[in-house]
């Protein structure tokens, strides 16, 4: 326990000094190039408040950095190598940026806050410049929070130069200056393109980003659930079984995502990828095993058997290795068992053990770790529902109902939610969205009576 507490002590030593030597060199950076000191003094009052009240990484801060650092370069090259207004500086851009890469709205107003600050700064504006861009930039973040496709930016361009309009009228710069040329020139036609320089600067440049910080956005996450990428092709030709099996737990998982506010579509994507490690050994799953009549393990030892399922999420986490799959997908393969019992394969065992054997229960477990994150928690659940419907006769509602409500508890009462951060009323909310969605797809149908043939005819 103490050499826990040490690394753990060791890990936030080194985040403090890495911060310390950030701030450093931003503060070297901005004398040398005369911007005013203010602009890291309030970059540093903002990384204090996100380690002690939003719990940031220095990753996370380091990211921010950058994206402020950058922010600053193309408002200096604008100032002082151009002849363009500083109302041409994509505030809004880096804004819409910071929503999409990180998917935090307290972080995009932060960031939206210190880049507004800082591009009014060093172009000399005032405060009513400063208002101007916290506004355009925070309405751009709004419209493209839980964007899906790139329609979205276009929608955002025009909203920012819109709202950022007027908002030069009614802070007063253009209440009386409307028909001037200079104001013309020089203030509203700069706004008014500054929208949608913001979105071509995103487009051109989130993809960058998304390498660069090693995140998923909902654009990627969209690109990944075509069944054209190289990988679930895979999975549709040589397991076809599993491959029904994802989408039906992705199904689930992303109705019961949205039910209790997490990332849908990431829940969805995690649990297409989540079982590809069966692509390996395909025909030693039930699902796979339409082709021929008998059961692979009726053949060799329960010990075999538990060796090959286990297997199936190591090979999965080498396959996304191999196809470079991102690692917050990678979290769906390995903790979506998390350290559950392999049961009628340990029950079996048991069965069959001679006098004398000892079988340990720990060898029937999958390695881990547990869930860690709500999106990964709820692929569990959905893929051990799934599962578990499939065995049950004759799926009414009540069965139904009956069998997510055990599958849940006994997960629960296992110990694999401990390490998420489910509530019990997000638990009860999951359990609920199953077996809406399981009695929905298990309905009792209609029989049709057979046409009678006229025997006169």
């Amino acid at each position: 326990m103490i050499i826990v507490e040490n690394k753990k002590s060791k890990g936030i030593f080194s985040g403090y000094i890495i911060g310390l030597v950030f701030f450093a060199l931003f503060i070297f950076f901005c004398y040398k190039i005369d911007f005013p000191l203010s602009i890291p003094l309030l970059f540093f009052v903002v990384g204090i408040y996100l380690n002690y009240f939003h719990k940031a990484t220095v990753k996370l801060f380091l990211n921010l950095g950058l994206l402020l650092v950058i922010l600053m370069f193309v408002t200096d090259s604008v100032l002082h190598y151009t002849d363009l207004s500083g109302y041409f500086v994509p505030v809004a851009g880096f804004s819409m940026l910071s929503i999409l890469l990180f998917n935090d709205i307290q972080l995009t107003f932060l960031l939206t806050l210190l880049s507004s600050v800082t591009a009014s700064l060093i172009l000399g504006g005032d405060f009513n410049m400063m208002v101007i861009f916290l506004v355009g930039g925070l309405t751009g973040a709004t419209v493209v929070k839980d964007a899906r496709n790139r329609d979205h930016l276009i929608g955002a361009g025009i909203m920012v130069s819109a709202v950022s309009a007027v908002s030069l009228f009614i802070v007063g710069d253009g209440s009386h200056q409307f028909l001037k040329s200079d104001f013309l020139v020089n203030k509203l036609y700069p706004l008014v393109a500054n929208g949608f320089i913001s979105a071509a600067l995103v487009a051109a440049t989130l993809k960058i980003f998304e390498t660069l910080f090693g995140v998923l956005t909902n654009y990627s996450l969209s690109e990944l659930s075509d069944s054209n990428q190289p990988l679930l092709k895979r999975l549709i030709m040589e397991a076809p079984g599993t491959y029904q099996h994802c989408l039906v737990v992705g199904n689930l998982a992303e109705a019961a995502s949205e039910e209790i506010g997490a990332n849908p579509l990431l829940a969805r994507v995690g649990a297409y990828y989540h079982d590809i490690g069966k692509i390996v050994k395909a025909d030693y799953f039930a699902e796979n095993q339409f082709k021929t009549p008998e059961n692979k393990h009726d053949g060799i030892e329960p010990t075999m058997s538990r060796l090959v399922i286990l297997n199936h999420v190591k090979e999965g986490e080498e396959l996304a290795r191999k196809y470079k799959l991102n690692l917050r997908l990678m979290d769906f393969i390995s903790e979506h068992h998390g350290t559950s019992l392999v049961h009628f394969f340990y029950q079996r065992a048991l069965e069959t053990a001679e006098s004398g054997e000892v079988v340990k229960e720990t060898d029937f477990r999958y390695p881990g770790p547990k869930p860690q994150s709500p999106e990964t928690a709820i692929c569990m659940l959905a893929d051990s529902v799934e599962g578990a419907i499939r065995s049950v006769e004759d799926p009414t509602p009540a069965r139904i109902e009956e069998t997510v409500k055990k599958v849940v508890n006994n997960k629960f009462i296992d110990g694999q939610l401990d390490e998420c951060t489910l509530t019990l009323q997000q638990i009860d909310k999951i359990s609920k969205t199953f077996t809406r969605i399981l009695s929905a797809m298990h309905h009792a149908r209609v029989k049709y009576p057979e046409k009678k043939i006229d025997d006169r005819r």
